[in-house]
């Protein structure tokens, strides 16, 4: 009988010493299944149905379209026609891959194309649109993020469909894609423009 006792105390020892280490790897994988589940473009918007926040923005110095300055964003801009405004940097590399989508979306002339170059240096913001090309009627330049915090960004880039009304209708959060250009962005850029006809 005194031999159970002893061996006992060694078991629970054990146990003890193992409890840590099982408590993080129960935590550890909890926290890897929850990060790989969420998905960043369904999160919702508290702007959805309220007016584009009314920030002036200055225009892209050096941004030029046939010999004129490329105007800054003026939410004024947004009244009468739907808009897509684009959050955008050329730091940020799925901008990169975006830019190509958006210069074929600019010949759409049903609706206009509104940019906010966030957090970047003119030089770069320039060359950016240089090499893919600028599908912006309006370039406003976000020096210090706060107009992107007015607008609800997450992080760049992310695309609204303004309608002409001036109200945000849609938020897509992260690049834009074949697949949910297709699948989304399309749909309710068609949603806006039809309620702005009827």
């Amino acid at each position: 009988m005194s031999d159970q006792p002893a061996s006992a105390s060694p078991q629970r020892r054990t146990f003890l010493v193992m409890l840590p280490l099982i408590v993080f790897i129960g935590l550890a994988l909890l926290f890897w299944f929850r990060l790989g589940s969420g998905d960043p473009s369904r999160i919702p918007s508290a702007l959805i149905g309220r007016p584009a926040p009314q920030t002036v923005l200055p225009p892209l110095q050096g941004l030029q379209e046939n010999g004129t300055q490329v105007p800054g964003l003026d939410p004024a801009a947004f009244k009468g026609q739907v808009s897509l405004v684009n959050v955008w940097a050329s730091w940020c590399v799925p901008c990169h891959d975006e830019a190509p989508l958006l210069t074929e979306l600019a010949k759409d002339k049903r609706f206009q194309l509104a940019g906010i170059n966030y957090k970047d240096a003119a030089d770069n913001a320039r060359r950016f649109l240089g090499r893919y090309g600028n599908p912006f009627g309006h370039v406003g330049v976000d020096a210090n993020g706060r107009a992107s915090i007015e607008w609800g960004v997450y992080g760049v880039p992310e695309t609204f469909v303004v309608g002409r009304e001036g109200t945000i209708v849609y938020k897509l959060v992260g690049p834009i894609t074949p697949q949910n250009l297709k699948a989304v962005l399309m749909p309710e850029l068609e949603k806006a423009l039809k309620a702005a006809g009827s």
